[in-house]
């Protein structure tokens, strides 16, 4: 192990609120524990679920560190076993149960993928987090194949964009709503194939058109709430449903005989507590069936806006705002 300092920036709220409690304070430089590696942090997303454990609402699961941030970018500086030492040196992007946003992070070696010299390092840590939910919930839950229809509500966050940049390489037609005329347009330019407003446009029969009144055979829901049985309305029949996100709430009424009589499948899946072995074996598929068109350039995430770590405050704010459009990211 290199010499480390003992101490670094990093931003860890004693206290849940507005994006104003993020502040730089001094914390222990991590060491890491036995499979994991050390890594120096060049940048960090910013994700919702770090905005609901700011607020007190998420909180991270046990052993993991109270530090904001789930995806990094950096250089590996330091491991704890043989295999894990070949890491040393290597730029690397990991998925983490926490302490992103800081100048040192460990990470399991398994979640760990190289960074390509057709990513930035800024591009490297806007990944992560966004290309394993997508992955997991797109293609092993919804179990979507080429031609199949996606309905995906949030089209230009950073689920959104990524889901539609994977759409355009695997085969898939995109159908994404949107806050405003202004996302639809740039969702339109990313890739997707139809860009529903939902504060102007029914989205049921705008999808129920767009599908000649077969449906979709999959929706990816970031909604809840009273989203889902519309979002039943969207499916073909044998359609998958798979939440992700409850952000207009966790109940809903929902048809079950209609489930029945299409055969509708309902599921979802959180992230962030799944085991480093799970998270492991996502890191190996995406490196067989995803990795070789991030080195050729085919597969980039869309940058919102870039913020150095000490104004972990105002990227909070910008996120808070809805405006954006694709990753925020800290600098480090």
């Amino acid at each position: 192990m290199i010499d480390l300092p003992a101490t670094m920036t990093a931003i860890d709220p004693e206290a849940p609120g507005g994006p104003a409690v993020l502040q730089p304070v001094r914390r222990p430089v991590p060491r890491p524990a036995e499979g994991e590696v050390l890594i120096r942090v060049a940048a960090a997303g910013v994700n919702r679920p770090d905005v609901l454990q700011r607020k007190g609402a998420y909180p991270p699961p046990p052993g993991a560190p109270s530090i904001l941030g789930l995806e990094v970018a950096g250089e590996v500086v330091a491991a704890n076993g043989l295999a894990e030492e070949a890491l040393v040196g290597q730029p690397v992007c990991a998925l983490i149960a926490g302490g992103g946003y800081a100048e040192y992070a460990v990470a399991p070696a398994g979640s760990c993928l190289i960074v390509p010299d057709a990513l930035t390092m800024v591009e490297a840590a806007a990944m992560p987090e966004t290309l394993f939910t997508v992955w997991v919930n797109l293609f092993e839950r919804a179990f979507v194949g080429d031609g199949d229809a996606v309905l995906l509500h949030g089209g230009t966050s950073g689920i959104g964009t990524m889901a539609i940049g994977l759409a355009k390489l695997f085969g898939l037609h995109m159908i994404v709503t949107c806050g405003s005329d202004e996302k639809c347009a740039r969702a339109r330019e990313l890739g997707a194939e139809l860009a529903i407003n939902y504060k102007t446009q029914d989205f049921v029969a705008a999808v129920k058109e767009a599908t000649g009144g077969n449906g979709v055979q999959a929706v990816i829901d970031m909604v809840g709430g009273d989203y889902l049985p519309r979002n039943l309305q969207c499916l073909a029949e044998e359609g998958r449903h798979v939440s992700i996100a409850v952000q207009r709430g966790p109940t809903a009424e929902i048809p079950i005989f209609d489930i029945m009589r299409r055969r509708l499948t309902l599921t979802g899946s959180t992230l962030r507590p799944r085991s480093n072995d799970f998270k492991r074996l996502v890191a190996d598929e995406l490196d067989r069936m995803v990795w070789p068109q991030v080195r050729e350039g085919r597969l980039k995430p869309v940058i919102d806006s870039t913020f150095p770590l000490a104004d972990a405050a105002r990227a909070h704010a910008r996120m808070d705002s809805g405006d954006h459009i694709g990753k925020i990211v800290l600098t480090v």
